[in-house]
């Protein structure tokens, strides 16, 4: 179990300059909405132990460079669950950042909705849902920071439903805490780490590495700042929500080899030799620094798919999606896509690159939904709302690497190939000897040049430096 911070010190682990913001006022009747006895008392002996009149701290603070909205929960107080009252403080802390165009993020910590104001209570999560989305449609980042423990409609709501989720080492991290699960659980799938292996939280951040993570993060996930007026926060503007002009991002260099193939069959050796630069070098020679997100927030993660956002040209930021080489699963294409219309909601342009030889198609693909998976893709590259620009960068196989594509935006780098199939897979099909299978990769024009020819692709990289 990770150390179990108060809502203040989890704000001075995250930033500084932290400026509290006016707390709304609600009258209760003696022992809140359902007259529960003793609830006063309860309230007031929570006073006295945390120093805090309710579960959550909401304000203003400074990560890095960029102000954003803070909302702390504070576990001492009650559990950190949520009430009307807290439901009053986290409307308020959105409405602050929508009229101010800041950022959200929750420092998360709560057990749940309040037994003593039932459903009242619970109903909370309605609001604070609503409050997101509509950051969400404002173009407004959200992280969430989830401390121990985050659990029930805290969870459900700040935490799995912000745009990047991060986690304290060793939070226990579910729906069910940890009185309401059933006896023979396995405590170890109620953790961060086991939420990130399931694709529910992108990343598990030491408490030291905290404020520098939150500071990347804000940076990359905003647009350019100005003082805005009132408090002086930082006023920011996705390029998205302001309406302005997104543009392409040029496909970065070629790494590899600069010569073309001469056949088909060399344009497939090319690709598949070990030597070639693959996804990550391109990312590091394309990014000055870059964050990932993990997991397709449906129970999987594929590690031969990476995502985030990192600076691009010009200190531009851009967002990536790019396969590894491997066998995509469903969890990568599923990442792709979230990836793909989070970009188009902050206002960032998107690059992918592409290599795979084709998607996974094991029995446990099938069962984990390939095709939607592989459809979902094509409709989030399709309906994008900002430009996709493409680089394939090795092998080009079939639908799995099509669906990663940008129609019309699509480049190749010279040892690459795309084909409709893998050559040996086409002359299997067509009943052909083994021996004809580079005479298939000929017959399919899967080379670079033949692409530009087709009009698949618009043109081939030159090599760094060139």
């Amino acid at each position: 179990m990770t150390e179990r911070f108060s809502a203040r010190e989890a704000i001075a682990l995250a930033g500084d300059d932290f400026r509290e913001l006016p707390v709304p006022m609600r009258e209760f009747k003696p022992d809140g909405p359902l007259s529960w006895q003793g609830y006063d008392d309860s309230r007031r002996r929570a006073l006295t132990r945390t120093g805090e009149d309710e579960s959550v701290v909401c304000g203003t603070a400074v990560i890095g460079s960029t102000r954003a909205v803070l909302i702390a929960f504070e576990f001492g107080f009650l559990g950190g669950s949520l009430g009307e009252r807290t439901g009053d403080r986290v409307e308020a802390a959105y409405t602050h950042a929508r009229a101010h165009r800041l950022p959200v993020v929750s420092l998360v910590a709560t057990g749940g909705s309040r037994m003593q104001e039932g459903m009242l209570a619970l109903t909370q999560l309605q609001r604070v849902a609503r409050q997101s989305a509509l950051a969400r449609e404002a173009g407004l980042p959200q992280i969430a920071v989830l401390r121990d423990p985050t659990t029930g409609g805290g969870w459900a709501t700040l935490g799995a439903g912000a745009d990047v989720t991060l986690a304290l080492p060793g939070a226990q991290v579910g729906f069910a805490g940890s009185r309401v699960r059933p006896s023979d659980a396995d405590p170890a799938a109620y953790t961060a780490e086991a939420q990130v292996a399931a694709g529910a939280v992108d990343a598990v951040v030491r408490e030291e590495e905290l404020r520098e993570t939150l500071a990347l993060w804000l940076t990359l996930l905003t647009a350019p700042a100005a003082e805005a007026e009132g408090e002086g926060e930082v006023e920011v503007e996705s390029e998205a929500a302001s309406g302005g002009e997104v543009e392409p991002v040029p496909p970065p260099a070629a790494l590899g080899a600069p010569g073309l193939p001469a056949t088909g069959w060399d344009a497939v050796r090319h690709a598949r030799t070990p030597e070639r630069p693959r996804a990550a070098a391109y990312l590091d020679a394309y990014f000055s620094r870059r964050a990932a997100i993990g997991g397709d927030r449906c129970g999987g993660s594929d590690d031969g798919m990476l995502c985030g956002f990192g600076s691009g040209p010009a200190g531009r930021t851009v967002a990536y999606a790019a396969q590894c080489g491997t066998a995509t699963r469903p969890a990568g294409y599923r990442t792709a896509a979230r990836l793909i219309r989070l970009a188009g909601r902050l206002g960032f342009p998107v690059l992918t690159l592409v290599d795979t030889p084709g998607a996974a198609n094991d029995a446990q693909a099938e069962r984990q939904g390939a095709g939607s998976a592989i459809a979902d893709l094509f409709a989030a590259v399709a309906t994008a709302r900002t430009p996709v620009t493409t680089l394939v960068i090795g092998e080009g196989g079939s639908g799995g690497a099509l669906a990663l594509a940008a129609p019309g935006n699509t480049w190749a780098t010279p040892d690459s190939y795309f084909s409709v199939i893998a050559p040996e897979l086409a002359a299997a099909i067509l009943k052909r000897p083994a021996s004809e299978v580079r005479d298939t990769a000929d017959q399919l024009r899967i080379r670079p040049q033949d692409l530009v020819e087709l009009g698949v692709i618009r043109g081939i990289v030159e090599h760094a430096g060139r």
